[in-house]
């Protein structure tokens, strides 16, 4: 059995498909479809069940899924060790973002950093901080630039960079922004948009709602802040978006409870040996969040 194979293996797990892991590992689908039968071959039972198009591990494969993962991410972890003995910063470095992460806060630090290190090659998955938390977690990515969990969790390392503030937002139109102040229940009888439940900032937002025991009247969600930040200014409902996204067409509405600060930062696997780029990368977003905090 060879890391290629099991490479194969995790590709077609992770994407349900042979067609798309070709295209992630750059094979032909052949190319594939051979390598899981060899490693099928090897072990004397089937990996996945063939159901018309629909890919589905069996039990076996479910079983050399997490293991196969392991092996994978110890073989990396050892060959990015020996590497980084030189001290040089070269490689790939797979970074996971958010979009609005990605449009609002990085690129000066993307511009700086690729300026210092010109022999690191960035690949970099605009995905949201949910998805890109897991794929840290999992292996996938080494680092993840997104919105920390309200609640702290050990599974990964986490650290600050920028404070966020979330505030209270509408239409200059809108019958709220016609308030002086505006108590919490009376933004429950008018249509909210916020972001989709999963995300880690509309858990922030229901907490403080279900603290008063109030119920949200959500008419929309979408976990673009952009296009909710669009939604809001035609006057189709108010929303919470971070204070950076305020311009002529919101309102800050002036809501008596204030809402906790979210906060972005970079999130690692504490069991994995981080590469001399994710070291000078952390380095060059601590640099970015220091600087904010002077302003």
């Amino acid at each position: 059995m060879d890391t290629h194979s099991l490479t194969v293996f995790m590709a077609v797990a992770d994407t349900g498909s042979f067609s798309a892991a070709a295209e992630r590992l750059f094979l032909t689908q052949p190319a594939v479809s051979k390598r899981i039968a060899q490693l099928e071959q090897q072990l004397g039972t089937r990996l996945f069940d063939r159901v018309g198009r629909r890919i589905r591990l069996t039990e076996a494969g479910e079983a050399l899924r997490p293991r196969a993962r392991r092996v994978l991410l110890d073989l990396e972890d050892m060959s990015r060790a020996i590497s980084d003995l030189t001290g040089g910063v070269s490689g790939t470095l797979r970074i996971g973002t958010s979009h609005h992460i990605g449009l609002h806060r990085l690129p000066p630090v993307l511009r700086r950093y690729s300026r210092a290190y010109p022999e690191v090659k960035l690949d970099i998955h605009f995905i949201d901080s949910e998805e890109a938390w897991e794929a840290v977690r999992h292996g996938d990515l080494e680092l993840g630039v997104v919105t920390l969990p309200p609640q702290p969790d050990g599974r990964l390392h986490t650290q600050v960079v920028w404070n966020d503030p979330l505030v209270f937002m509408a239409a200059p139109e809108h019958p709220l922004a016609r308030l002086e102040r505006v108590p919490l229940d009376t933004l429950t009888g008018y249509s909210a948009i916020l972001p989709s439940p999963v995300t880690f900032t509309r858990r922030i937002v229901e907490s403080l709602f279900l603290e008063r025991r109030l119920d949200l009247n959500i008419s929309m969600s979408t976990n673009y802040l952009e296009t909710i930040h669009m939604m809001v200014s035609i006057g189709l409902g108010w929303s919470v978006l971070p204070e950076t996204m305020l311009d002529d067409t919101v309102v800050r509405l002036n809501v008596a409870d204030s809402l906790p600060i979210r906060r972005l930062g970079v999130v690692s696997h504490p069991g994995r040996t981080r590469s001399n780029a994710a070291r000078a990368f952390m380095a060059t977003l601590e640099e970015s969040g220091a600087s904010q905090a002077s302003r």
